[in-house]
């Protein structure tokens, strides 16, 4: 059994004297672990470090094996997130999402967006909003996708300012207006539209933080990746 494809180093931890085993995330095979021979010398070191863009060949006899990785620098970029506080806890924050999905399942968007927001780290409401919707795309990933196309009471496709914390779907302002206190605030931006207002971009990662913790980090009984919370906030006083 072999394959090759592009991947993102999530991480990696010692295996023996000499090796390590890498964590990455493809394209087409997904979350992926494999034993890389040698990982720990100082000529592969550089090449395996968190954030880099990397080639990986993946062989092992039978397909449920962990399998050897033979990696293939692309784009060494480790070295400039780790000068970037916002960019090691940008890439600490992907990887800790990212472990939330089951290995060796394909999520070819999701990765597609990993690479999409490491390409997008100066501007601080860029990226924020290029996580908000990493988060909806986890969620929906996961089956816990949020319905925000219309309003749950009237059906109306106009206005939708709430989403409820209950059914995870949108709501207008008349059909929320006597709920208000209890509903979560649906920025325009997270369907779709270009304006952002001020405390947008801390209600959108209110109400994707809501449903992570809800259905995924609760139920599991883990706790957000920490770099996530202080990326937040230094995305929501920018």
């Amino acid at each position: 059994m072999e394959w090759k494809d592009d991947a993102l180093i999530l991480g990696s931890r010692k295996h023996g004297e000499t090796s390590i085993i890498l964590e990455v995330m493809t394209r087409e095979k997904g979350r992926y672990l494999g034993l890389v021979r040698g990982g720990r010398s100082k000529r592969m070191q550089p090449a395996l470090q968190i954030g880099n863009r990397v080639r990986v060949h993946w062989r092992a006899r039978l397909e449920e094996h962990l399998g050897i990785f033979t990696v293939d620098p692309l784009e060494m970029r480790a070295a400039s997130l780790m000068d970037n506080r916002r960019g090691l806890q940008t890439m600490q924050t992907l990887a800790g999402l990212l472990r939330l999905l089951p290995e060796r399942d394909p999520h070819a968007g999701l990765a597609d967006a990993a690479e999409v927001i490491l390409g997008n780290l100066e501007d601080p409401t860029i990226l924020a909003v290029l996580l908000v919707r990493f988060e909806l795309a986890l969620l929906e990933d996961l089956g816990f996708g949020l319905d925000l196309n219309e309003c749950a009471g009237t059906g109306t496709t106009k206005d939708l300012i709430y989403v409820s914390p209950k059914s995870g779907r949108a709501v207008s302002a008349e059909a929320g207006k006597p709920y208000h206190d209890k509903m979560l605030a649906l920025p325009t931006f997270v369907r779709g539209g270009s304006e952002i207002k001020q405390n947008d971009i801390a209600d959108a990662f209110r109400l994707t933080g809501f449903f992570l913790e809800r259905h995924i980090f609760g139920p599991r009984g883990v706790k957000e990746p920490i770099e996530r919370s202080a990326l937040l906030k230094e995305l929501t006083t920018s």
